[in-house]
């Protein structure tokens, strides 16, 4: 066997932003890729590696020269393409799909414009990783991983090197290297210690070079490290690529152990710092992957053109958001303004789009009928969805007089539940409507409704509770909720008789610092203080009305629908609004928390105590259910978790941009948000922040949420929620609109047979020659299902195995389904 080798890895970490701005990232992005071109050509047995597309772009965009270099330094083998991906993400919050679409879009560029595919990712800097990645990478054709964080103390490992098992039973080799980059004139030495400290690994990889704000190789560097190679007797030591050290590992049979476990924690803080950028960087997800399902279906069916370059680029968007210090809230306060301009642009992008989809998929709706309002509603998933539809419409002119409109929704001439509730504006008259109504969309297609209306003498009394005692509570067949009034909180959410939240519910304020990143710390548990309900007094006042006193807990809609229970509360400085959506049909109830936050240093949950003796904590990750830990530190999860309660009920809370949470033997607490200083990173005993001046502070002002509680047995929570957080996330469509009358109506594109599998994209691929559809088993166990495309006239049945993805690609000249990995080739 030959002797050990060490590889030496050159690269120039160079975050797009962080302390700066991109710009300043991309000018970064220039000068080391000039410098690197210049000493691979001076040192001819050097290579240089690098990642990211997104600084490729850059390069060839604002310096087209440099980019040609570039090109030909590949093609000799002194130039590296390595990772392939869009840039290194967060490795916790992205969906799964979005997971996809870094390697899918950084993989096309790196093949277009160099003819390379890298098969061995890396993500050297993000702050922990998902177990979900692993399944992924190997469908994107990966076979091994490279990462840094986290270490030892945080997440303990059986060795450094290791192979990696993800949720469906997927394996990739996977090695924890030292740290990424190296001081300026200290790549010997850092070489040096590698050697004094593995003396008998047989095949070794140091990574070096400067990094940070780039930078990389240095003349320096290489001439030392020319010498060292040329010392070094009992090692060999080259310079390489990822994919080479690799191939040798494999070459000589190293060992690894198996780890079947996410790569976490480290700086859980990041799963809520900079709140406004997660709540809109879901809000992309959610609005993109919904908008790709129905153009798909509109564009199959001849309606419209596929708006291919509007979802390219606000899919750029988005995955440029994902980078491992904009997401998670660790840049600056100017990136995070520009951060949030940027998803606005993707959002606005879509917005157009998905309104041209939303009138073609209208089409071959009938015209509305004289002195009806129809509302139409596009469910975009594959199965139907039960919900409480909210929409707003105009009447047909001002009502001046004292009499009070009231509209009726039909479907067809059935009369459906609904109920009349304020509108998002506050013009006091009879003109415009905002009706809520419960229905069950049809699957994969365009519903239709319509309001008919009763003209009332009067605009009817707010609604008032129905007693003055102590407890409001609200009963249906199935569900029971006790709301105190004289504290505000949520005090019961039983189901069919079984309780799953006791005790009150509260906002409770922890102790925090300045660390944006928490990466000292493994939870937030000291309470500092709660909110407390507001006096009727300051329930007036906060409320802005004309009366000197407002009761702080009151009923503000109550209908055929659901009753909802308004209340107000106060910490120190900062206000707290919630709403209890209180179903008449069903068992999900809705708490939307509207803050204004002033504190400083400070974190904000929201806690529910969940009734069980015995508490196990599990929740969503990137395709799959990750088990989380329940003694109090933070987890990190996306859009559900799960508290389960002596093995026997489930408690499930759905959110729409919430990532952070904790689960003890107090229950279930959302963080919602935090406030320490921006890009504040603890260096020893030193101050963090200056102690002469003010520091501006994150998530200051007013913040929204919203969180959707269901209880029951655990096998029908877990199998369901999946599918409820999706259409809570990716929400059906509505608009008042009145359609033409011309056209035929499109058919359904894709429907499922059974009541768990999940569709997570439907999109045309990216060659522009098929219908992708991703499909993905939720629970952990085998399911078999019928997948339908009744636009195709095609039925195909599908067998998936635990956590498992598959993905369909659907010819719709040839009329065939075939099976293809992650990147949309056939397998």
């Amino acid at each position: 066997m030959p002797g050990p080798r060490v590889h030496l890895i050159c690269n120039a970490h160079l975050d797009p932003v962080w302390q700066w701005e991109w710009e300043e990232g991309a000018a970064e992005a220039i000068s080391t890729f000039r410098t690197a071109a210049d000493l691979c050509e001076e040192f001819p047995g050097f290579v240089f590696c690098h990642n990211e597309s997104i600084l490729y772009r850059w390069v060839e965009e604002y310096e087209p020269a440099l980019f040609r270099r570039i090109r030909r330094l590949v093609k000799r083998g002194q130039w590296h393409v390595m990772g392939g991906w869009h840039l290194q993400p967060d490795c916790n919050m992205p969906s799964g799909e979005s997971f996809v679409r870094q390697a899918l879009s950084g993989l096309a560029y790196f093949h277009e414009k160099f003819g390379v595919r890298p098969r061995t990712a890396i993500n050297l800097d993000p702050f922990g990783h998902t177990q979900g990645l692993v399944q992924i990478l190997a469908k994107c054709g990966y076979d091994s991983y490279i990462f840094c964080r986290p270490g030892q103390a945080d997440c303990e490992l059986p060795a450094d090197r290791f192979r990696w098992v993800g949720y469906d039973g997927s394996e990739i080799m996977a090695h924890r290297v030292w740290h990424y980059n190296s001081p300026l004139g200290g790549a010997r030495e850092k070489v040096e210690r590698w050697l004094q400290t593995y003396p008998q690994d047989p095949v070794g990889i140091v990574l070096w070079g400067v990094g940070n704000h780039g930078g990389g190789p240095s003349r320096q560097d290489l001439q030392a490290l020319t010498e060292l190679i040329a010392e070094v007797q009992d090692h060999e030591i080259i310079h390489s690529t990822p994919e080479a050290y690799w191939a040798e590992v494999r070459s000589k049979q190293v060992e690894m152990p198996r780890v079947e476990r996410d790569l976490n924690p480290w700086a859980v803080g990041c799963y809520t710092s900079q709140v406004r950028l997660k709540q809109k960087h879901r809000q992309l997800e959610n609005e993109l992957y919904a908008l790709e399902k129905m153009a798909a279906s509109a564009w199959l069916q001849g309606l419209m053109a596929y708006p291919g370059a509007e979802l390219e680029e606000a899919e750029r968007d988005l995955l440029t958001a994902e980078f491992h210090d904009i997401l998670p809230g660790s840049s600056i306060q100017p990136v995070e303004e520009t951060s949030l301009r940027l998803l606005d642009h993707g959002l606005e992008l879509v917005s157009r789009a998905k309104a041209r989809a939303f009138f073609a998929l209208a089409s071959g709706q009938p015209k509305a009928t004289e002195g009806e309002v129809p509302v139409l509603v596009y469910n975009p998933h594959p199965y139907p969805v039960e919900t409480i539809v909210e929409c707003e419409f105009q009447l047909a002119d001002f009502n001046w007089s004292e009499t009070f409109t009231i509209p009726h929704v039909y479907q067809g001439n059935r009369l459906l539940p609904g109920q009349l509730e304020k509108e998002d504006g506050n013009l006091n008259l009879d003109w415009r409507k905002r009706m809520a109504f419960r229905a069950e969309l049809k699957p994969s297609q365009m519903n239709r409704f319509d309001c008919r209306f009763e003209v009332l003498p009067a605009r009817p009394a707010p609604p008032q509770f129905p007693d003055d005692g102590d407890t409001f509570t609200f009963r249906t067949d199935r569900l029971s909720v006790t709301i105190n009034r004289r504290t505000g909180w949520l005090e019961e959410y039983a189901v069919d008789g079984v309780s799953h939240v006791s005790g009150p519910c509260e906002a409770l304020v922890m102790a925090d610092d300045e660390d944006p990143w928490g990466m000292l710390v493994h939870g937030y548990g000291n309470i500092v203080g709660k909110f407390e309900l507001l006096n009727p007094k300051d329930s007036a006042r906060f409320a802005r009305v004309r009366a000197k006193t407002l009761p702080p807990v009151r009923i503000i809609e109550d209908g055929e629908v659901r009753t909802v229970v308004e209340a107000g509360f106060r910490y120190n400085h900062s206000f707290l609004l919630l709403r209890y959506k209180l179903p008449r049909h069903g068992t999900e109830i809705e708490v939307e928390a509207r803050v204004q936050w002033a504190e400083k240093n400070r974190l904000l949950k929201l806690g529910f105590p969940v009734a069980g003796q015995e508490l196990r904590y599990v929740g969503q990750v990137a395709y799959g259910v990750g088990e989380l830990p329940a003694n109090g530190d933070e987890a990190v999860a996306q859009k559900w978790t799960a508290v389960i309660a002596d093995g026997e009920r489930a408690l499930t809370c759905i959110n729409d941009g919430v990532y952070g949470s904790d689960c003890s033997p107090a229950g279930l607490r959302m963080t919602l948000l935090r406030s320490p200083a921006y890009a504040a990173h603890p260096i020893g005993d030193r101050p963090v922040v200056p102690q002469h001046r003010f520091t501006p502070r994150m998530d200051q002002g007013e913040r929204l949420y919203h969180f959707w509680l269901n209880g029951g047995p655990v096998a029908e929570r877990l199998a369901a929620v999946d599918r409820e957080a999706l259409a809570h996330n990716e929400k059906p469509m509505a608009l008042s609109f009145f359609p033409s009358g011309q056209g035929e109506a499109p058919l359904p594109l894709v429907t499922l047979s059974d009541k768990t599998v999940q569709v997570t994209a439907v999109k045309r691929s990216q060659d522009g020659q098929a219908l992708v559809v991703r499909l993905f088993e939720p629970t952990g166990q085998k399911r078999t299902t019928t997948l339908s495309l009744p636009a195709l006239g095609l039925k195909q049945k599908v067998a998936l195995g635990a956590f498992e993805i598959k993905t369909l690609r659907v010819d719709p000249k040839e009329r065939t389904v075939t099976e293809a990995n992650l990147l949309e080739e056939p397998l």
